[in-house]
């Protein structure tokens, strides 16, 4: 295939290339030989400089496929390609690009016009930074003609889509790999941000506005509905760009909006709200234009015209003008004037002026949607309200509506939520319909309002107006609340969730439930209270005479959102009294008539009647009874005897304060421990006491544990459970020993436990005709199910049972070399034992002192020397293929063990809970390492590293205890030291990315020790750093060799630049005269004069720029990767063509 500076591709030439890709297409969508067919066509894109041929398929192909292919094909040489192609080339193709979509701008293949589209994008961002402001202005004439209609409606329609396209390349989370590093993504798009962004916006609004006057008056549908559309869409898209060159941002004066802090203060929300901040350079073009009032006027004008055509509300059009709005209604931060926000007040309230007719009144709207009204609309304006009370104050967001109605927006917040309640009330079924999306968004909004900007944690205070709106939904929710649990008892299905669950999956909604109670709280305190006696008084009169269950399930629910309404979960620490509790009751000084007081106390009278066992049985179901439970453990860390009782003081002078801190007092007081509070405090212990004993579920759980840890001991019939069985049984058993009272009764525990298992094992290898018996079959069987069984065991080690798992292995140390020995040819029962080995070192080594260290580390290392002596591990070639795959599975498998039992030793030095170190006793964790890196290292082959896990933990260990253990490496053998480095060649050209981060890591600890240790005049890894072997040239000359190679010429992540960096800098400094050489042979390379310069001069300045030094610290490292960015983006293109 001719390329595109080939000027002798004849026309027969081409056309023969256009056929073989017509018919691989062709033989891809029939399914014919697609193999072939895709090789032809990745052909295409892999060949040097196929312009000429693709642009000729584009022309003239009839085939869609063939036309979609070639220009993904002309994306794929040109990125590769671009640092060798002139300027010329560069511009030629992104010119030919647009005008392909200009001129075939009616064509109905859309998907192959969006490619081109999308390849014209990638290509423009690739020579971004390289392109004069003259040549992209060329470029946007173009496409700027295009989008004001020069060209007539289908130019202007794919001129606005290809501005989109741009606008995604240039977005971090949409833009398309080349390659290159994450700063080129940052220039290009800080640069669009500044310098053509907001110009974009005002083509696509001058779009919109030549043509919305032809759609508002045709009564037909027209081609200009999809320019306004996309033009619509392409708002949207740039006002949801992060702007982040905001040069104005901080705020110049007390501003009542919240610009950056609202929606960091908030819970989690379910509802999505991107915040709009721009700057004050765009203040003209969204503010002070008008553009609000025409956007609004647009969508009102469209939706009174076609009010009798339901569907429109779900048409592209209204769809994305809606979008548009609610985006506008989070429009904040500099771009609106230091006025004390006056400028955002107008702007919002012009918006909310607009958004009115969407939800407003809501009983009206509501009926129209369940009677098959679109509910688009309706949940667009709960979004904008959502959006509005996220970037101002609840003060500003209740005064809004005041400006054109008799009442506030909270009001209507209030009368909106109220009408969803209501519609789910009506409609109780367990499908996601609207209005449960309504109720998510509406609960979202209040607790955005509710929420106090300055995150102090408490509520954010109501106008009187504000409160009554939010005690008459909260009135609503207990209401809906009650109902929904009232009518889960005729649910019939058993499926009933425990406590926790239920108030883990409620937690988020009862937490903005308890925002909103709290807003009101003088008002919903009582109102809760009223609930609760009304059911307390239906239990009592109704004992016996009519079921209960529908008043049990209501008092479950009303104790779930009590409990979150009076107080806050601690997360780890002592939860105060809400602030709104603490300072709205001023009027009451008498604490035994404090609301609080009241509820509390109904609360906790009616739990102590579960002490009556009569009472119990008939009313206190065991789900109740936990939800009353759960409350009491809430309520008692606020609430009972509180640290603050004794910090309360009267140093106010104001009459209000003054008795607000009555207030205070007359409420934590109470429950204090010099007036009821121990009296509380007993009840509560009877309660918990109570609920232990007299609820089976807690006694049949412990007869059926011990009579289950008397089978694991005694009963053989256990030993035909499979070995994970076997091994979980094990692990759960010793981990219920820490629900013993104490440290030593959880060790008896489990000594008795495990006793008979390592008194099997101890007996078995004392026998002396040990490897005649050991070879029965009921033997190995038994084995390997106790093997299995310390192994759980080992694994479930807790520092409460640590000492007893360590007695554990201890007594099974020289069984297990025994054994070892004796099933060397019993590959499975080999994995076992070291399987258990590794699990029990991994649990202990940490907490061992130093000469338990001591002994572990000896065991481990005549475990290591044994396994080696008997050649366990090897593979005879003289195996057929299908037993060569097993034996590969199980050395890959006992390998993967050893390199586990390593690490575990490695991990001493890093995390250690003894009291001594190991040092004392001339414990060397190093020595160990350096002894089984000689004896595992033979065994791992380039093969076996093809299975990942195994892959994983090698490369793991190995760049731990090079960064760790240094000197080891030096102290290797000639043949150790040369595989170990065979791996590290591997492992960098490896397909995990992960991988290669570690042997990158493994690389930098290498080269740096020596180094290091050269600077000081030492011999650092002395021979191994000279030639020999597969390495004649010397281990870092080979290794700085081939990282240049990956970085210059092959394909990895962007994300492996800065580990490769540090790995080439000390490669570099040890090997200085052998870098100037290869980048010598890379510049005598370059046959073009202009590319050699750029390149030597780009070589030059990666170990000069920036203040580079020649030391191995924090800052030079910082340096050398941006330095080593600079070289990729400036030559890695055209050295790639070579």
């Amino acid at each position: 295939m001719q390329g595109f500076s080939d000027g002798g591709a004849d026309l027969a030439q081409l056309q023969s290339t256009m056929r073989t890709i017509e018919v691989a297409c062709t033989s891809i969508q029939m399914h014919i030989n697609p193999t072939a067919a895709e090789a032809t066509i990745l052909s295409l894109a892999q060949s040097p400089q196929p312009y000429k041929a693709c642009q000729f398929i584009l022309e003239n192909s009839q085939v869609a496929n063939a036309r979609f292919q070639a220009v993904a094909a002309i994306r794929d040489a040109a990125i590769r390609e671009w640092s060798f192609l002139s300027n010329e080339d560069r511009r030629s193709l992104i010119s030919f690009c647009l005008c392909f979509i200009m001129q075939h701008a009616s064509s109905p293949e859309g998907y192959v016009q969006a490619k081109v589209s999308s390849v014209a994008a990638q290509l423009m961002k690739r020579g971004w930074l390289e392109f004069t402001a003259a040549e992209k202005e060329a470029f946007f004439y173009q496409v700027k003609q295009a989008i004001l209609g020069a060209h007539g409606v289908d130019v202007q329609f794919i001129g606005v889509n290809f501005l989109e396209s741009l606008i995604s390349e240039f977005s971090p989370s949409t833009s398309s790999a080349m390659g290159l590093p994450r700063e080129f993504h940052e220039q290009c798009r800080t640069s669009l941000e500044l310098n053509y962004l907001k110009t974009f916006y005002f083509w696509a609004r001058d779009a919109a506005l030549s043509v919305t006057n032809k759609i508002i008056e045709s009564d037909a549908v027209i081609p200009e509905v999809k320019v306004c559309t996309a033009a619509l869409r392409l708002m949207l898209q740039i006002l949801n760009w992060e702007f982040r060159h905001d040069t104005n941002s901080t705020k110049a004066s007390i501003n009542v909006f919240s610009a950056v802090v609202r929606h960091d203060n908030a819970s989690s929300k379910r509802s999505e709200c991107v915040l709009v901040q721009p700057g004050p350079a765009w203040c003209d073009v969204l503010i002070s234009s008008g553009h609000v009032g025409w956007l609004l006027g647009l969508y009102a004008a469209l939706r009174q015209k076609f009010s009798c055509k339901g569907y429109w509300l779900d048409c592209p059009i209204a769809v994305s003008a809606r979008k548009l709005i609610v985006q506008f209604c989070s429009l904040t931060g500099s771009i609106f004037a230091s006025d004390n926000g006056k400028m955002q007040e107008n702007h919002m309230l012009q918006l909310l002026s607009g958004i009115l007719q969407w939800i407003d009144p809501p009983d009206v709207v509501s009926k129209a949607i369940e009677e098959g009204k679109c509910e688009s609309e309706m949940l667009d304006g709960c979004r904008a309200l959502l959006s509005i009370a996220t970037v101002t104050t609840h003060f500003v967001f209740d005064q809004l509506l005041k400006a054109i109605r008799p009442f506030g927006t909270l009001t209507l917040l209030s009368t909106l939520m109220c009408e969803v309640v209501k519609v789910l009330m009506t409609n109780n079924t367990d499908e996601e319909t609207w209005s449960w999306e309504a109720r998510d968004i509406l609960l979202d909004t209040w607790t955005i309002l509710l929420v106090p900007m300055d995150g102090s944690g408490g509520n954010a205070l109501l106008p009187p107006e504000g409160k009554h709106a939010a005690a008459n939904i909260f009135a609503m929710i207990v209401e809906s609340e009650l109902k929904v649990a009232s009518a889960s008892v005729a649910n019939d299905d058993g499926d009933s969730d425990y406590l926790q669950a239920s108030i883990s999956a409620m937690d988020e909604r009862l937490s903005s439930y308890a925002l909103i109670a709290r807003a009101a709280i003088d008002i919903t305190i009582p109102l809760l209270t009223r609930h609760f006696s009304e059911r307390f008084v239906r239990l009592d009169q109704g004992r016996g005479i009519i079921d209960p269950t529908e008043t049990l399930e209501e008092l479950y629910s009303l104790l779930l959102i009590t409990g979150h309404v009076l107080a806050d979960e601690g997360d780890g620490e002592t939860p105060l009294v809400p602030t709104a509790i603490q300072t709205d009751f001023v009027d009451i000084v008498e604490a035994e008539k404090h609301p609080v007081v009241v509820l509390s106390a109904s609360i906790i009278r009616f739990a102590e009647q579960s002490m009556d066992p009569e009472v119990r049985a008939t009313v206190f179901s065991p789900r109740l009874m936990e939800a009353v439970i759960w409350f009491l453990a809430r309520w008692s860390h606020t609430y009972l005897m509180p640290l603050e009782e004794s910090k309360c003081h009267l140093s106010h002078g104001y009459d209000h304060q003054h008795q607000s801190i009555h207030s205070r007092k007359a409420l934590l007081s109470f429950f204090g421990e010099h007036n009821q509070g121990q009296i509380v405090l007993n009840i509560i212990v009877r309660i918990s006491t109570m609920t232990l004993m007299s609820y089976p579920g807690e006694k049949d759980l412990q007869d059926s544990w011990r009579d289950l840890a008397n089978a694991f001991i005694n009963e053989k019939v256990l030993f035909l459970l499979s070995s994970a069985n076997q091994r979980s049984l094990a692990q759960t058993l010793v981990l219920s020993a820490s629900g013993l009272r104490n440290s030593e009764a959880s060790n008896q525990y489990v000594r008795g436990l495990m006793v008979h298992m390592t008194t099997y094992l101890v007996e078995l290898s004392n026998k002396k005709n040990l490897k005649s018996v050991a070879q029965q079959p009921d033997i190995i069987m038994s084995v390997s199910c106790f093997l299995e069984r310390l192994r759980g065991a080992a694994s479930a080690a807790e520092p409460r049972t640590q000492r007893a798992v360590y007695e554990m292995g201890i007594s099974v140390m020289n069984p297990v070399l025994l054994l070892l020995e004796v099933y060397k040819h019993e590959s499975a029962v080999i994995y076992l034992l070291l399987k258990f080995i590794v699990d029990w070192v991994d649990g202990q080594i940490s907490y061992l002192e130093a000469q338990e260290t001591a002994s572990v580390i000896d065991f481990c290392m005549r475990l290591l020397q044994l396994y080696s002596s008997h050649n366990i591990g090897k593979i005879s070639i003289s195996l057929s293929s299908t037993l060569l795959s097993e034996a590969k599975t199980e050395k890959y498998k006992d390998l993967r063990a050893l390199l586990q039992l390593l690490s575990s030793l490695c991990s001493k030095d890093l995390v250690d809970f003894s009291s001594d170190s190991i040092e004392v006793e001339g414990t060397n964790i190093s020595q160990v390492v350096y002894f089984g890196l000689h004896i595992v290292t033979p065994l791992i082959s380039l093969e076996l590293l093809k299975y990942p896990k195994l892959c994983h933990d090698y490369f793991s260990l190995l760049s731990h205890i090079l960064e760790v253990y240094p000197e080891t490496f030096a102290q290797l053998n000639s043949d150790a030291f040369a595989h170990i480095v065979g791996t590290l060649d591997f492992g960098l050209h490896h397909q995990d990315l992960e991988v290669v981060n570690m042997c990158l890591g493994a690389l930098k600890a290498l080269a740096s020790y020596h180094y290091r240790k050269m600077c000081a005049g030492k011999t650092g890894l002395g021979s191994h750093a000279a030639g020999h072997g597969n390495f004649p040239e010397g281990i870092f000359s080979r290794f700085l060799r081939s990282l240049l190679q990956l970085l210059l010429f092959e394909d990895y992540s962007p994300d492996l630049v800065s580990a490769a960096a540090d790995a080439l800098l000390p490669l570099i400094l040890c090997e200085q005269g052998v870098y100037q050489r290869l980048g010598n042979e890379l510049i005598e390379r370059q046959a073009n004069p202009m590319l050699k310069s750029r390149l030597a001069n780009a070589l030059h300045s990666l170990t000069s720029s920036n203040h580079l030094s020649s030391t191995l610290d924090r800052v030079n490292y910082q340096r050398f990767r941006k330095n080593l960015n600079s070289l990729l983006i400036e030559v890695r293109g055209f050295l790639r063509t070579m």
